[in-house]
């Protein structure tokens, strides 16, 4: 493997107004306006809007009280009213809220919100966690666990490090995730090998690792593609999470020029050629290995895991948002446009799981050929898991973790779900299934510490077959059922983005109980989440980074606009059974 010391140029901050188009269903926030009598406001600017540093951001409405707002619903279901009169006054209280730079010296914002003391505490941790790279930061490092193995915790994730960049992009710090973003795209260049075999161009590290030779007094970057993983799996998120840092980036600072660098327009078009070729795949979603994602380890997720489907859809959307129109990126515009209506059709359509749904699948015929098929995967009723019929609640819903031929995995994968809200792959109607869905099975999906990663665990006999026995896998633990902190980022983004972000406050409320005064787990066991994880490292970082985006996201919502995308109505499908494949 050869290793090039060179940096990537780039162009100074030109600042241009690279918006997103704003054709989102904003059905909450046409009522609140009908309701409030703001006519001109336009609420979408929490999601369109560029963020300069170092300003003071303007408040976005008049410093009236709540109380000022004369509130007169329109007529609702009566069994509904009560919950969406909640979510107006949420969504109002939340919507107006002031910006602030959020740090150690976080300022009270205008409307009182005082900062928890571990908001402190997480930034000092956060800032210990910082890898630098010939005196530039470069990332922030997995765990500072020093009582524990290293293993590769001291390495730089990509996945883990997005919570850490949102967060220093949050706090006016963007220089830190501009040269994340530059060393990863140097590394994608490097020759990647297997064994013999050698990996596609576009692939992008897992980690990465700064060496220090203290006879030179040098430094040199040692980058992970699977080949020293767990399983030897390649990482397929990585990709997708550094197109979306890319967008947030560029969203939150204004500045345009990085991602229209020559290198960064081929990092993207590297990176989607690969997912874009044309095989023997007769779906739109990509089929992946188990152990390419979260969840890295031998889990049952091969095929078409939810999280991967999510994240390719968001990719694909933010490339769409970055990649130019010249004469080598306007093909890849055309297929990414192409492949995101079978995608989002193919998604909202099949892995969408309601009580409807699930009572259309209990009465499936099988064995069914012709193109009039309903039972187009040709599942088998009997192989519907005793759980879901308790799990699944009258109103609420969600994307089930996996669909392919004869097989239907329906454990709910949290990451999976969230993004699909932020990413608009979730209709409107779905993203607040999927939120009452949340707090109708509270206990379940939260528990005393939030947020299982996948629900339910398996076990027993399942567990032996699905994971190889998996020490680290036992039910109710690691990716099996655990619960881990740094999924509140996620819900957060969700909550605020369907206009309920008292759910959001509620489980960051139960976090702040425990995770500074148990130092920041990596995940908890337990069915509720009771216990500290039986292999968790301690300070782990992005449980740390997960909280402050979470707590800056609810002192200020517009920041959500760097991590959510509005519905593109072009891609609106009607829900209904095609009597073709034909895409």
């Amino acid at each position: 493997m050869s290793m090039s010391n060179a940096d990537l140029s780039h162009n100074g901050d030109m600042k241009t107004n690279a918006d997103l188009s704003q054709n989102g269903d904003m059905k909450t926030i046409d009522a609140l306006c009908a309701i409030t009598g703001i006519e001109e406001y336009d609420f979408s600017r929490l999601l369109d809007r560029p963020r300069p540093l170092n300003m003071e951001r303007q408040r976005s409405c008049d410093e009236r009280s709540l109380n000022e707002l004369s509130i007169s619903l329109s007529p609702q279901p009566p069994s509904r009213t009560a919950e969406y009169s909640s979510r107006i006054i949420d969504h109002l209280e939340y919507s107006f809220s002031p910006g602030r730079r959020s740090g150690f010296n976080t300022p009270r914002s205008h409307i009182g919100f005082e900062p928890h003391p571990m908001v402190a505490e997480a930034w000092e941790a956060l800032r210990r966690s910082l890898v630098h790279f010939r005196g530039q930061p470069v990332g922030t490092i997995a765990a500072l666990d020093n009582s524990e193995e290293e293993l590769n915790y001291d390495q730089v994730f990509v996945r883990d490090f997005v919570p850490s960049a949102l967060a220093f992009l949050m706090n006016g710090e963007p220089e830190i995730v501009k040269n994340f973003l530059l060393k990863t795209l140097r590394l994608q260049s490097w020759e990647k090998k297997i064994d013999r075999f050698q990996l596609g161009e576009g692939v992008m590290p897992a980690s990465f690792k700064v060496l220090h030779d203290p006879v030179r007094n040098s430094e040199t970057l040692m980058a992970d593609f699977g080949e020293s993983a767990i399983g030897r799996v390649a990482p397929v998120d990585s990709g997708f999470w550094w197109i979306i840092l890319l967008r947030a980036y560029t969203k939150s600072t204004g500045d345009t020029s990085l991602a229209e660098l020559p290198e960064c327009q081929k990092g993207m078009r590297l990176i989607l050629s690969l997912c874009l070729s044309e095989g023997f795949d007769t779906f739109p979603t990509l089929l992946c290995a188990d152990g390419c994602c979260m969840i890295d380890r031998r889990m049952g997720v091969y095929g078409y895991p939810i999280e991967i489907q999510a994240l390719f859809f968001m990719a694909l959307r933010c490339a769409l948002l970055l990649l130019k129109q010249d004469d080598e990126g306007k093909e890849v515009v055309e297929r990414i446009s192409k492949r995101l209506h079978a995608l989002s059709y193919h998604m909202r359509s099949y892995f969408w799981l309601d009580l409807k749904q699930l009572n259309d699948i209990y009465r499936y015929k099988t064995e069914e050929y012709s193109h009039t098929a309903v039972n187009k995967f040709n599942v088998i009723p009997d192989s519907l898991p005793e759980w879901i019929f308790d799990f699944m609640p009258t109103h609420g819903g969600y994307f089930i973790g996996n669909v392919s031929p004869a097989r239907m995995d329906f454990r709910w994968f949290c990451m999976g779900n969230c993004i699909a809200i932020l990413s608009s792959l979730a209709t409107p109607e779905q993203s607040i299934a999927i939120m009452d869905l949340i707090e109708s099975r509270w206990e379940e999906l939260v528990g005393e510490m939030p947020l299982k990663v996948c629900y339910p665990a398996i076990e027993s006999h399942e567990w032996r077959i699905v994971t190889g026995c998996d020490p680290k896998n036992t039910r109710w633990s690691y990716h099996n059922g655990g619960s881990w902190p740094v999924l509140l980022w996620l819900l957060t983004a969700a909550c605020i983005k369907t206009g309920r972000p008292q759910i959001a406050r509620r489980a960051i409320e139960l976090a702040e109980t425990r995770l500074l005064k148990d130092n920041w787990p990596e995940y908890y066991d337990g069915k509720l989440g009771r216990y500290i994880g039986k292999q968790a490292r301690k300070s782990q970082t992005w449980s740390i980074a997960g909280y402050l985006v979470a707590k800056m996201m609810l002192e200020d919502p517009s920041h959500l606009g760097m991590i959510a995308l509005e519905e593109d109505k072009q891609m609106k499908p009607l829900l209904r059974r095609s009597n073709s494949w034909a895409f």
